[in-house]
């Protein structure tokens, strides 16, 4: 499930875009401010950014000028939302680095199609990535079969599925939020401590590589050396 931050100031828009974006099945952040927006980059990178130019603490062409030059989020697709509507406004877009341009209004399908598009362009060949290293773990994805030096290691289901999500997000620091629905689902209603426990069965049979997987404190988890 692809996750979506919007970024827009004005939270009558900001709502609208949100639902729809939701309504199809993405995730989605709001953000009517460039604080709160990087602050969130911190725990997660979204796989799109909706950026709206006009914003209180700080111009859109400046962010993206600050996205595209992090090794973070210079791939991550942005779509900017303006009211401007010259031609050189979309070309100082375009060329500093973002990836489409709305200009408002727009319909709320318009919007959902660009998006789709978008993501369908820039889908990560995640899949294609058949053996995720990391340290001493191996995970062999064919095989089903996970390894640490060249001893294997034999894991549950959930925690095979989440060495995998740590891995492929390593470097990185995933949020408790993210991992319980990616492993979980949405609908998983029992407590967190399920994760808790299942992180700490991880590790042990990890054995000293598991010291790997950091904690977070009231965040995450990471995958670091």
């Amino acid at each position: 499930m692809a996750l979506i931050y919007v970024v827009e100031d004005d939270k009558s828009i900001q709502e609208i875009e949100s639902f729809a974006l939701t309504n199809v099945g993405y995730r989605v952040e709001g953000f009517e401010t460039a604080k709160d927006f990087y602050k969130a980059l911190e725990t997660e990178i979204p796989d799109l950014i909706l950026l709206d130019i006009m914003l209180p603490d700080m111009d859109g062409y400046e962010i993206v000028k600050k996205l595209r030059s992090d090794k973070e989020t210079v791939l991550v697709p942005i779509i900017m939302v303006t009211a401007k509507t010259t031609e050189i406004d979309k070309v100082k877009g375009l060329d500093i680095g973002a990836d489409d341009y709305m200009t408002k209004p727009f319909g709320v399908m318009e919007l959902i199609s660009r998006v789709k598009a978008m993501l369908r362009r820039s889908a990560k060949p995640e899949e294609k990535v058949k053996v995720l290293k990391f340290g001493d773990i191996v995970l062999d994805k064919d095989r089903h079969a996970v390894s640490v030096g060249d001893k294997p290691v034999e894991l549950t289901y959930k925690e095979y599925e989440l060495l995998k999500l740590l891995l492929t997000n390593a470097g990185i620091v995933t949020t408790r939020e993210t991992i319980l629905d990616r492993i979980w689902g949405t609908d998983f209603e029992g407590e967190s401590r399920t994760l808790d426990m299942h992180m700490k069965t991880l590790r042990q049979k990890l054995g000293e590589a598991g010291a790997m997987i950091k904690t977070v404190r009231n965040v995450g988890y990471i995958l670091k050396e």
